[in-house]
C-alpha cells in the first residue's frame, strides 16, 4: 500500500506547531470596542438584547474605556444616547450633547494610548429615527443631511475623537466632512468610511441599545444585501473622496464583501460585528447549543481571514484579555 508523501496533518501536532503556521492572527490592537453612553444616567443600564452590554454613565464610560486600554484594544468607538430629540438631530452638533461630552470624558482619560472614534450620524439623535434631516415630503434629504454631518464631524474632532464615522450612507459624506474638517484645521482627524452598510435584519438590540425612534426602514439609503459590486462602487466613491479606512457592516453574513473590498482597497478595511451577531452567539450559548469563548473567537479569526484589518466587536476587552 502507497502511502502519501505530503502529510498535512503533521502541521497540526502540537498546539506549538499550529501556533507557528497559522495564516490569520487575531490581536487585541486588531479590535474595536463599540460604547454606548446614556444622558443622565446615574448607573450602567443593561441592554436586554446584548447581555453583557450596557449604555454607560460617563463615569462608567471612563472606566470602561481604561479597561479596554489596557486590555490592548485598537480602538474605541462611542454612540450617544440623548434624553432629547427633534426632527434635525440637533444633540448632535452641540458642543454639550451627550456624545461630544463623552469624547472629551475619555480623550481626557485615555489621551492617545488607543484611537477614539465617534459615531457621525443623525439616528441616535432625530425625533424619527433615520439617518439624515427629512424634507417636506419625508425623505430623507442627501445635501442638507452633508452640511449636518460636516458640522457633526468638527464637532467631533473638538471634542476629543482621533477618526470620525460617517455611518449614513449618505452620497458625499465622505468629501464633505473632508473638506469640513481640513478648513477647520482638523488635518490629521481621519475618516472610517461606512462604505458598505447594508440594509439588515441584525441590528436590532442596536437600536435597542441606542433607543432609537425609527419606524419604518432605511432600505433608501442603506445598501441591498444582494449586491456586491454596488459595493465596490461605493467603495470608488470614499476613497477618491479621502477616506483613511473603510468598513463593511455587519460583517459575518457579508464575509464575501470584505473578501472584495480587502482585494480591491489601498487602505485599511474594518468591519463591524454587528449587535444581532454578538446576540445570536450569546443566547446560543445560554442555552448550553454552542461553546461561547470558541464561538467568539472563530467569528472573529473568520472575519480576519475574510481580509479585514479592523473588526469592531462588543467582545473586544473581553477578548483582548485573552489573547
Amino acid at each position: 500500500m502507497a502511502f502519501p508523501t505530503h502529510r498535512p496533518r503533521r502541521l497540526r501536532s502540537t498546539p506549538a506547531v499550529r501556533r507557528l503556521v497559522a495564516e490569520t492572527d487575531l490581536r487585541p490592537r486588531h479590535l474595536v470596542l463599540p460604547m454606548f453612553v446614556k444622558e443622565g444616567a446615574t448607573e450602567p443600564v443593561p441592554i436586554p438584547s446584548m447581555p453583557g452590554v450596557v449604555q454607560h454613565t460617563r463615569d462608567s464610560l471612563r472606566k470602561a474605556a481604561v479597561e479596554a486600554v489596557e486590555a490592548g484594544v485598537g480602538g474605541l468607538m462611542l454612540f450617544g444616547v440623548p434624553e432629547r430629540h427633534d426632527a434635525t438631530g440637533s444633540g448632535a452638533v452641540d458642543p454639550d450633547g451627550v456624545l461630544n461630552v463623552a469624547l472629551r470624558d475619555v480623550r481626557a482619560e485615555v489621551g492617545d494610548a488607543t484611537v477614539v472614534m465617534a459615531d457621525t450620524c443623525l439616528d441616535e439623535f432625530t425625533d424619527h429615527g433615520h439617518c439624515g434631516v427629512l424634507d417636506d415630503r419625508g425623505r430623507v434629504d442627501n445635501d442638507a443631511t452633508l452640511a449636518v454631518y460636516a458640522r457633526m464631524a468638527v464637532a467631533q474632532v473638538e471634542a476629543g475623537a482621533h477618526v470620525v464615522g460617517p455611518s449614513g450612507m449618505m452620497d458625499g459624506q465622505v468629501g464633505a466632512i473632508r473638506e469640513a474638517l481640513d478648513a477647520a484645521g482638523h488635518t490629521d482627524a481621519g475618516i472610517l468610511a461606512y462604505t458598505a452598510k447594508y440594509t439588515s435584519a441584525f441590528y436590532g438590540p442596536f437600536r435597542e441599545a441606542v433607543e432609537s425612534q425609527l419606524t419604518g426602514d432605511r432600505k433608501t439609503y442603506q445598501q441591498d444585501g444582494a449586491n456586491v459590486r454596488e459595493a465596490l462602487r461605493e467603495l470608488a466613491l470614499d476613497l477618491e473622496e479621502g477616506a483613511d479606512v473603510v468598513m463593511v457592516k455587519p460583517a459575518m453574513a457579508y464575509l464575501d464583501v470584505v473578501r472584495a473590498v480587502a482585494e480591491a482597497s489601498d487602505v485599511p478595511v474594518a468591519a463591524y460585528q454587528v449587535s444581532g451577531e454578538y446576540a445570536m452567539i450569546e443566547a446560543a450559548a445560554a442555552n448550553g447549543w454552542i461553546e461561547r469563548d470558541r464561538a467568539i473567537l472563530e467569528t472573529l479569526t473568520g472575519i480576519r481571514r475574510a481580509g479585514a484589518d479592523i473588526v469592531l466587536t462588543y467582545w473586544a476587552t473581553e477578548v483582548a484579555t485573552r489573547l
